[in-house]
């Protein structure tokens, strides 16, 4: 699973966005399985997911493949793929 620090940091992170726009309803889960289908399985519901990226480049995702890609490529609800260098950007 996710190490209790980064779950702890997202959650952190995700209850100052909550109280900012109070009327957006956020929620984060932790799941377990292959990580495509576990995410697109949390994630019938969702009005949006989003999902962070390690940045390890555009090259070596096109040949290996990636959970972005494959969430982005099967979700039914809109993806926003987020790298840890737009932290703090607005999208």
């Amino acid at each position: 699973g996710l190490p209790s620090g980064e779950f702890i940091a997202v959650s952190e992170s995700l209850a100052g966005l909550r109280e900012q726009h109070p009327g957006v309803t956020v929620e984060e889960r932790v799941v377990k399985g292959q990580s495509v289908h576990a995410i697109l399985d949390a994630s019938t519901d969702a009005a949006l997911i989003v999902l962070g990226t390690r940045g390890r480049g555009e090259f070596l995702g096109a040949v290996l493949g990636s959970v972005s890609q494959g969430v982005l490529h099967r979700a039914k609800a809109p993806v926003a793929v987020v790298s840890s260098r737009d932290h703090g950007a607005s999208r």
